[in-house]
């Protein structure tokens, strides 16, 4: 019997001994009708019966499920987050598919289901922060500015099964407007330009420095104002002291240099693309309302912590947020930011803003004396994917996730110090998939308290080199050291060892010294036991861990353990090669992702594909000239952003269907998502 029936029913039954027979005394009931105690204890098992058979049937309707709404909160250029909000269900054991295709199309694709996230509230925050009983999740890798029809199905043997649909669509890479007006700036009368421009206005800047920049006009939908350097010349300069695009909306900020930070607060919609960014505190929306929907892409943010063991960790020596925001829907990508306490960051306690559904993805992370990326208080559906991070302290923080799910997607972390996951103030809901860590100490190693994390197709190898660094400590070489998983923690399918120490791994109170009974003692039946032959030649293992370490080629050496040794889990790992998905963040001969800012055609101009045919060749150039023959004004011929077209452009679109730099040749770019 669980527990809380068998409580209440010591209840009603107390209630009946003790009140009946006070009730039967007081109005003399057994002497004026002359009942027995033999009726008197039929009439009182009668009661308890029907008390129990009414506590059983509201014991069971709250184990069902009562389907609420359904909602797509904040989609972003490539990921769509659904939200599925429920009643009952208390036993936990509802499940929720999903399926998607795109809005016309006949045939479905499966997605990941979604996450169950209970009701719950935070501990030790300030605020204490609380959540809804739901499923949750996200689909990724979607096509940008494209619609989507979502079925969702929901069963729970409990009762409650049903099936719903919702529609959602993504947003569209920020985009310069077709039928924009170009108007040329320099510093002396930048002011006036700006002030003066309207929605769909491209300025174009001549190299120079501009002191203290604003963007004095905002755009609207469709419209976005643009502010860019002239990049005809790549070796002259556009320099702010700093910029603010405060409380704007629909701007587009692209190619300056800015010596001071960039402020997105209360900003909406809006971009900072290609700039280089040298400040203690870079580009920034760190207090609420924060930023919303805004993007932050192709950026160099950089300050000067150097790696010494004495600047390591929250007390260490060290200061600066590179890129740290608050605030839903925001993208964050493509950037390489190194040399902060913490490089990207979302906001913590009474600074949090509607946290939800922000991404960040194929960001260059070198150098993190605290934490790498840290997507602290994340409210539902953050999602941390294909990022690359070599010498940090922490590599990925969710401190906490407050209910979830936070993803942690296909990120490779080398030259890590302390935990690669740092699951830390009671973090509920985090989801770690196909991540890659080369790391003195414990592999492994998530030392802290989480609640309901999700562990699958991960690589992590440990080893010697661990030890004290500044007031931290790293393990001592354990393949894992995951002491405080509860019973709502569940991993399996991955991949752990060491080099140069002997195994030993610790989950929850089981400790084992040997791989067999790692296996069979834990939840990790199908763990693959790996060292460092599983990557291609040439990696070396980071002993020691100071100096700082140049980024490593992790990917899998063909016919290496971890091949072929993951779980399929729908919509992460779909295009696996072989008998099964590979361990660790790259499937074995698949190109490897494009880390830190992409080649500037393909964040700047349009698709390369200009006649829309579906492939890309010598006739789009063809086409591209007659265009321009034709429509000498239209800005989206202009290629190399000096404000106008000439054979310049054609020129720099047969360069980058050579090198292979156009927007299809990078995700959630092209038009071809899932």
């Amino acid at each position: 019997m669980p527990a809380r029936l068998y409580h209440t029913t010591r209840k009603i039954i107390k209630y009946i001994n003790l009140y009946i027979p006070k009730f039967c005394k007081k109005t003399d009931i057994s002497m004026s009708h002359n009942i027995s105690i033999k009726t008197f204890s039929r009439t009182k098992f009668l009661i308890t019966a029907i008390s129990l058979l009414i506590l059983a049937s509201r014991l069971h309707a709250e184990d069902a499920t009562a389907p609420g709404s359904v909602t797509a909160p904040y989609p972003t250029i490539t990921n769509i987050a659904v939200e599925w909000l429920i009643a009952g269900d208390d036993n936990l054991n509802g499940v929720v598919s999903l399926r998607y295709h795109k809005a016309g199309e006949k045939s479905w694709r499966e997605g990941m289901p979604l996450r169950r996230v209970p009701a719950g509230r935070s501990q030790d925050t300030n605020p204490i922060f609380t959540w809804e009983n739901k499923h949750s999740g996200s689909i990724f890798d979607l096509a940008p500015d494209t619609g989507y029809e979502i079925e969702l199905t929901l069963s729970d043997p409990d009762g409650g099964s049903t099936q719903r649909t919702v529609t959602a669509k993504t947003r569209a890479v920020p985009r310069t407007a077709a039928d924009s007006v170009v108007k040329h700036a320099e510093p002396g009368n930048y002011k006036d330009t700006a002030s003066a421009s309207q929605p769909g206005d491209v300025i174009v800047l001549a190299p120079g420095h501009y002191g203290y920049g604003f963007a004095y006009k905002g755009g609207e939908p469709g419209k976005t104002i643009v502010i860019r350097a002239d990049r005809s010349n790549p070796d002259s300069t556009v320099t702010f002291d700093s910029f603010s695009l405060r409380n704007r909306k629909h701007v587009i900020l692209e190619g300056i240099t800015v010596n001071g930070k960039v402020d997105l607060l209360g900003a909406e919609e809006v971009a900072v693309v290609r700039c280089s960014v040298n400040s203690i505190y870079g580009i920034v929306a760190s207090d609420k309302p924060g930023c919303t929907n805004c993007y932050i892409a192709d950026n160099v943010v950089t300050y000067t912590v150097t790696w010494a063991a004495e600047n390591m960790g929250a007390s260490g020596n060290n200061e600066g947020e590179g890129i740290r925001i608050t605030g839903p829907g925001n993208v964050i990508c493509y950037n390489r930011v190194s040399g902060y306490r913490d490089c990207i960051s979302t906001m913590e306690d009474t600074y949090v803003s509607d946290q939800y559904c922000i991404d960040i993805y194929n960001n260059d992370i070198y150098l993190g004396l605290d934490d790498g990326i840290e997507a602290d208080f994340c409210m539902g559906n953050c999602r941390i994917m294909r990022n690359r991070l070599t010498n940090c302290f922490m590599a990925l923080s969710s401190q906490p996730s407050l209910g979830g799910p936070t993803y942690f997607i296909r990120n490779v972390m080398y030259n890590i110090i302390d935990c690669p996951f740092k699951l830390a103030r009671y973090s509920h809901g985090d989801v770690v998939l196909h991540n890659t860590v080369v790391k003195v100490g414990d592999g492994l190693r998530v030392i802290h308290n989480p609640s309901y994390a999700y562990f699958r197709n991960n690589l992590a190898i440990g080893g010697e080199g661990g030890g004290s660094f500044g007031n931290y400590y790293s393990g001592e070489g354990r393949a894992v050291e995951f002491p405080h998983a509860d019973s709502t923690t569940s991993l399996d399918y991955d991949g752990v060892g060491t080099h140069g120490t002997e195994f030993l791994a610790k989950i929850g109170s089981i400790k084992t010294s040997t791989f067999e009974d790692f296996r069979s003692k834990t939840s990790e039946k199908h763990a693959v036991l790996v060292d460092m032959n599983v990557f291609r030649e040439g990696v070396e293992f980071p002993n020691p861990a100071i100096p700082e370490r140049e980024p490593a080629d992790l990917r899998l050496r063909s016919g290496s353990v971890a091949v072929d040794a993951g779980v399929v889990i729908p919509n992460i790992n779909d295009n696996f090669s072989g008998a099964g998905p590979d361990l660790g963040a790259y499937e074995s001969g698949a190109d490897p992702p494009h880390y830190g800012p992409r080649p500037e055609a393909s964040v700047f101009s349009s698709s390369c594909d200009f006649n829309s045919d579906g492939r890309i060749t010598i006739l789009d150039v063809i086409a591209f000239i007659l265009a321009g023959r034709s429509e000498p004004d239209n800005p989206l011929l202009d290629r190399n952003g000096d404000g106008i077209y000439t054979i310049a452009d054609a020129v720099s679109l047969l360069a980058d269907i050579a090198n292979r730099a156009c927007p299809e040749n990078f995700p959630g770019l092209a038009a071809g998502g899932k």
